[in-house]
C-alpha cells in the first residue's frame, strides 16, 4: 500500500459483493413513496386546471350579465318614458339559465328615477349581477315650450314668406 492511495475492493474479494448489492436498486417503499408524491402532484395540477376553467366560465357569464343589464337600461333610455314599478323577463344567448328583474323607483328629485337591473339564475335565484343607475324622464312639452316652438315656426314662415313676396 502506498500512502495517500485509496484502495478499492477487488472483485471477488470477500465483503465486496454485499456492499454493492445493497445499493443496486430501489426498494418497494421508495417506489411507493415516489408514486404517492407523483399522484399528489397530478391531483393538484388537475384541480388547478378545473378551478381555472370554472373561473373563466363564471367570468364569461358575469360579463354577459353586465352587458345584458346595460342593454335593459339603454332600452329604457331609448323609449324615453319611465313608469315606476317592477318588471321581469328571461335572458337569452349565454344567459339562457338566467332571468332579469328591473325596478324603477322615484327619487326625491322630481323626474329622476332610480333604476336597478338584477340578473339571477333561474334554478336557485343566485344573483349574477346587479346594475344601478339614475335616469331622468324625457321632459314633456310644457306651455312655455309650446310657445317657443310656435315662435320658431312663425319665424321660419316669415322668412319663407318674405322671400317669396320680394320676387
Amino acid at each position: 500500500m502506498h500512502p495517500g492511495k485509496i484502495e478499492r475492493p477487488v472483485k471477488g474479494a470477500p465483503g465486496a459483493c454485499r456492499a454493492s448489492a445493497t445499493r443496486a436498486g430501489f426498494s418497494l417503499v421508495e417506489v411507493l413513496a415516489a408514486v404517492l408524491i407523483l399522484g399528489i402532484g397530478v391531483v393538484g395540477i388537475t384541480e388547478g386546471i378545473v378551478t381555472a376553467v370554472r373561473s373563466a366560465r363564471d367570468g364569461e357569464v358575469q360579463t354577459a350579465a353586465v352587458l345584458y343589464a346595460e342593454g335593459v337600461i339603454e332600452t329604457l333610455r331609448a323609449e324615453g318614458y319611465l313608469t315606476d314599478g317592477v318588471s321581469d323577463g328571461e335572458c337569452t344567448d349565454v344567459l339562457e339559465s338566467c332571468r332579469w328583474r328591473r325596478t324603477i323607483a322615484p327619487t326625491e328629485l322630481e323626474g329622476l328615477h332610480d333604476i336597478t337591473v338584477l340578473i339571477e339564475t333561474r334554478k336557485d335565484g343566485k344573483q349574477v349581477c346587479e346594475l344601478r343607475t339614475l335616469l331622468f324622464e324625457k321632459p314633456t312639452d310644457t306651455p312655455t315650450r309650446d310657445r317657443e316652438k310656435q315662435r320658431d315656426r312663425d319665424s321660419k314662415d316669415r322668412r319663407r314668406g318674405g322671400g317669396s313676396r320680394r320676387g
